[in-house]
């Protein structure tokens, strides 16, 4: 196997939302109160029921030059055309080598959840059915082999949630993204009988639950101080991911429910040794007292049948993939966010975390492609060929594709010198804005 013949499919990139989003779907009676991209002197700003929100700082750095990334963009021609336009995204894909790609929402938060705790709830429900229609028919419906459709629910109104969930289903959506704790925003937690129509619908769509870390508390991952350097947050990021991972483990409704899939989102996967390791020994030393009903598996198992991790570069996870579960393990560009590869996507998969393909072809296969396209029931690699899909392939139709780093524009997160700390970025956050991204 060479590294041209790597087919990559991404679990998690993002959208960083154009200004026109919502002109199409909305009906006439919710178009004045939808949410507006304004441009202000400094820079573009989305507003919802006077609540602003940012949407580029760290979320739209693809192509600059990592000296330039402290100076966050804040204009739509400070970033790449592929960041908000399907048809260039597409192009970017391309000249990094993968072939699809699923997306997160950005400025309204990555389940939406800037519309989950507005007071008037029918206009957030056609709020959060326009946008999953848009990024259906108008953002995926671009390249529909290669855009892999994700929406988000409304979750404060249970019946209408599964019902949002048929509906896209049947228009293609594979894949919902949910809160990583509910809870927060003020519904019941994932362990109450409120949700159990939801991952009911779930299971019997065979539609998986998409959990992407945010800087939420209780999770460990928040910043502990406005004095806490940067640093700080991005290295323990996982942290979001194992809080989620140790819930829905020790949940006594997944047993019932053998379909449902919850995909862990940008928290990689080197962790997953030890918490497993950890949880087979708390149900050996406490499961006694503790008496969780494990229904004769062991959380290993429990892991492995309903979890799917993901990682952007993580060498010691992937040669840990046997203790893992290599079955489990996908591959996530996360473009076009700070911690992406790209343009050098395969470059970094097949050095790095594949060691030149000694690690051999059918586990290269299953991380790339194989387990998402399972996950998501993506038939497109077998219908088209992967000889028309791989690494090759792509970069074959990329030739036009600018790679010019993307230089100057925005503001730089601090004043000082020195390192950059909690409230540096806090500072480029609007002050309303009750929910953090990662």
């Amino acid at each position: 196997m060479r590294k041209e013949d790597m087919v990559i499919f991404s679990v998690d990139d993002h959208i960083v939302e154009g200004p026109n989003i919502f002109d199409q779907h909305i009906g006439a009676k919710w178009k004045d109160r939808a949410p507006k991209c304004i441009e202000r002197e400094d820079g573009f700003e989305w507003v919802y029921e006077g609540k602003p929100s940012v949407n580029f700082a760290l979320n739209a750095v693809a192509g600059r030059p990592r000296e330039e990334l402290g100076f966050e963009p804040n204009r739509f021609e400070q970033i790449r055309k592929g960041c908000y336009d399907p048809k260039s995204r597409v192009d970017d894909m391309s000249v990094n080598g993968v072939f699809a790609g699923v997306n997160f929402p950005t400025f309204p938060g990555f389940a939406l959840e800037m519309f989950q705790t507005g007071a008037d709830r029918d206009l957030s429900t056609a709020i959060i059915r326009a946008y999953n229609d848009w990024h259906i028919d108008e953002f995926c419906g671009v390249a529909p082999d290669r855009l892999i459709p994700m929406v988000s629910l409304p979750l404060y109104d249970i019946d209408a949630a599964v019902a949002e969930v048929k509906r896209t289903a049947r228009k293609g959506a594979r894949t919902v993204t949910i809160p990583q704790m509910p809870h927060q925003l003020g519904m019941p937690t994932i362990h109450d009988d409120y949700w159990r129509p939801l991952w009911k619908v779930l299971d019997e769509e065979r539609m998986p639950i998409s959990i992407h870390i945010s800087a939420g508390d209780s999770t460990g991952s928040e910043h502990l101080s406005m004095d806490s350097p940067l640093g700080s947050f991005l290295t323990k990021v996982g942290l979001a991911s194992m809080a989620v991972f140790a819930e829905y483990l020790w949940s006594d409704f997944i047993h019932d429910y053998p379909n449902l899939k919850i995909i862990l989102s940008e928290g990689g996967i080197g962790w997953l040794p030890y918490c497993l390791e950890r949880a087979e020994l708390v149900c050996k030393n406490h499961g006694p007292w503790m008496r969780h009903n494990w229904r004769g598996k062991r959380p290993t198992d429990i892991y492995r049948e309903h979890f799917i991790s993901c990682f952007i570069q993580d060498e010691v996870g992937v040669s840990m993939r046997d203790r893992i579960g290599v079955d489990t393990i996908t591959f996530e560009n996360d473009y076009p966010h700070a911690d992406i590869t790209w343009p050098n996507t395969p470059e970094q998969l097949w050095s790095g975390e594949f060691e030149n393909g000694a690690i051999g072809q059918a586990d290269i296969d299953k991380i790339t492609f194989q387990n998402a396209a399972r996950t998501y029931r993506w038939d497109a690699v077998e219908r088209l060929g992967r000889e028309n899909c791989n690494v090759g392939a792509m970069r074959a139709q990329a030739g036009h594709v600018d790679l010019t780093p993307l230089k100057g524009g925005g503001k730089p997160p601090a004043e000082h010198q020195g390192t950059v700390r909690a409230r540096d970025i806090m500072r480029l956050f609007p002050q309303s804005n009750t929910f953090e991204r990662a």
